[in-house]
C-alpha cells in the first residue's frame, strides 16, 4: 500500500531544513545588517530590521536557537548605535528595551510552536496507526492476481477518513475485493468504516455468497449503527474537562450509509462477478481498451437496505491474463483542477493500460495530485487487481 496522506509540496534541500544551518544563516544576516548600517552612515538606520530577526527565527527554530539569535541581536544593535552616534540617547534605550521584549516574546512563541508541532506529530502518528489497523495493507499477491492500493486523505492532519478497501481469500483460488465510501467525514465516518470492514471479514470467513453479501453487510451495518446511536457519549476523565463532540451517542448515525462495490474473481481467474451499491463503476483495462463496468441494475447504498429486497443483481464479465481491474472512490473522479474541471480518469487510463498494478497506482496518484494542484478536496482510495496467470 502506498503511503497515505496528501502529498506535500517539493521538499527543501536537507541543508536548508537543518536547524544549525538556519541558525547560522540568521547570525550571518545580523552581521550583514551591521555592515550595511555602518556603510550607509547616520542618514539611514536599519536597527529596526535587526529587531525583526529574532521574531523571524521563532518561525522555524527552537527556543534555544531563538535565544541565541536574540542575544546576538543586542551587541549588533550596540555596534549600529555606536556607528550612528546614538549611544546614550533615549532612542537607544527604547530600542534596547524593545529588543529584550521581542527576544523574550520570540523565545516564548518558539516554545509554544514546538509544543504544537509535537502534539501534531503525535496526532499524525496515532492516525497512521489507526489507518494501518483499519485499512490493513493488502497482499501484493493473491493466487493468480497481483494487487496494489493507495489511500490519500484530503485532510493532511487526519491521514484517514471514510474511504475503505479490503480483500479476502475465499479459498479454492477465489478472491473477493471491497471498495467503499462512507457518507460524511471525520471520526464518525471512520467508525462506520470500521464496522463495515469488520462485517466484510466476518462474511468472508462464513463464505457468504456474493448475491447475499450486500444484504448481510447492510443488516450488520444497520444493527451496529442502531447500537451506536443508542450508546451514551463518553464522559471526560476529569470533571473540569469539557467533553469533546463524540461520534457515538448520536441519532444521526441512523442516517449514515456507505456506497460500495464488491467483486468476486473466480478460482480460474477467468471471470468477474460484480455487485455495485451506488458506487462509481469499476474500470476494466483489457489490452489497450478501457471499459467502465456500469451496473445493469444498480443497488442502493449499504445502510439503506430496509428500502429494497436483500438479493442484489450480479454483473458478470470475462477476465483474461494481463487484464487490470481498477476500483476507486469518488474522490478520484470528482477531483477538480483550478478551472473546475473534473479529473478525466477514463481518458488518462487509456495511455496506462499496459502498466502493472503498482506502477498504475503510482502514475495515477501523481497525475491526480498534479491535476488538483497537490491539494485534494476529498479522500481517495484506489485498488488495482491484475490477473497475472
Amino acid at each position: 500500500m502506498a503511503p497515505s496522506g496528501t502529498a506535500d509540496g517539493p521538499r527543501l534541500p536537507r541543508l536548508v531544513r537543518s536547524p544549525p544551518a538556519r541558525l547560522a544563516a540568521l547570525l550571518v544576516l545580523l552581521a550583514l545588517l551591521v555592515v550595511i548600517d555602518d556603510a550607509s552612515g547616520p542618514a539611514i538606520r536599519i536597527g529596526g530590521l535587526m529587531l525583526a530577526v529574532p521574531a523571524l527565527s521563532a518561525v522555524f527554530l527552537g527556543p534555544g536557537a531563538v535565544l541565541v539569535v536574540a542575544l546576538a541581536t543586542i551587541p549588533c544593535l550596540v555596534l549600529a548605535a555606536d556607528g550612528n552616534h546614538q549611544l546614550g540617547t533615549a532612542n537607544f534605550q527604547v530600542m534596547m528595551a524593545t529588543a529584550v521584549l521581542i527576544g523574550a516574546a520570540s523565545v516564548t512563541a518558539a516554545r509554544v510552536r514546538g509544543r504544537g508541532e509535537s502534539e501534531l506529530a503525535q496526532a499524525r502518528w496515532v492516525a497512521g496507526v489507526t489507518q494501518r489497523a483499519l485499512l490493513r495493507p493488502l497482499p501484493k499477491r493473491l493466487g493468480r492476481f497481483a494487487i496494489a492500493s493507495t489511500y490519500m486523505a484530503a485532510d493532511q492532519e487526519a491521514a484517514i477518513g471514510g474511504d475503505l478497501y479490503a480483500t479476502a481469500d475465499l479459498g479454492d483460488g477465489r478472491v473477493r475485493v471491497l471498495v467503499g465510501d462512507v457518507q460524511g467525514k471525520g471520526l464518525a465516518a471512520v467508525e462506520v468504516a470500521s464496522m463495515l470492514l469488520a462485517a466484510f471479514r466476518r462474511a468472508a470467513r462464513r463464505r457468504t455468497s456474493l448475491p447475499a453479501l450486500p444484504g448481510y453487510l447492510d443488516r450488520s451495518l444497520r444493527e451496529d449503527l442502531t447500537d451506536l446511536a443508542d450508546a451514551p457519549p463518553p464522559q471526560p476523565a476529569h470533571a473540569d474537562v469539557e467533553a469533546a463532540p463524540a461520534p457515538s451517542g448520536d441519532p444521526a448515525f441512523l442516517e449514515r450509509f456507505v456506497t460500495a462495490v464488491m467483486v468476486d474473481i473466480a478460482a480460474g481467474g477467468d471471470a468477474l462477478a460484480v455487485v455495485n451499491c451506488g458506487h462509481p463503476s469499476p474500470i476494466l483495462l483489457h489490452h489497450e481498451k478501457v471499459r467502465p463496468l456500469d451496473a445493469r441494475r444498480p443497488a442502493i447504498p449499504l445502510g439503506l437496505g430496509d428500502l429494497t429486497p436483500e438479493a442484489q443483481y450480479v454483473d458478470r464479465y470475462d477476465l483474461t491474463v494481463g487484464d487490470v481491474l481498477l476500483l476507486y472512490t469518488d474522490g478520484v473522479i470528482e477531483a477538480r483542477d483550478s478551472r473546475g474541471d473534473f479529473y478525466p480518469l477514463t481518458d488518462r487510463l487509456t495511455g496506462w493500460s499496459g502498466l502493472p498494478p503498482d506502477e498504475l497506482i503510482e502514475v495515477l496518484t501523481a497525475d491526480l495530485l498534479q491535476h488538483v494542484g497537490r491539494r485534494l478536496g476529498d479522500d481517495v482510495a484506489v485498488v488495482a487487481v491484475q490477473r497475472v496467470s
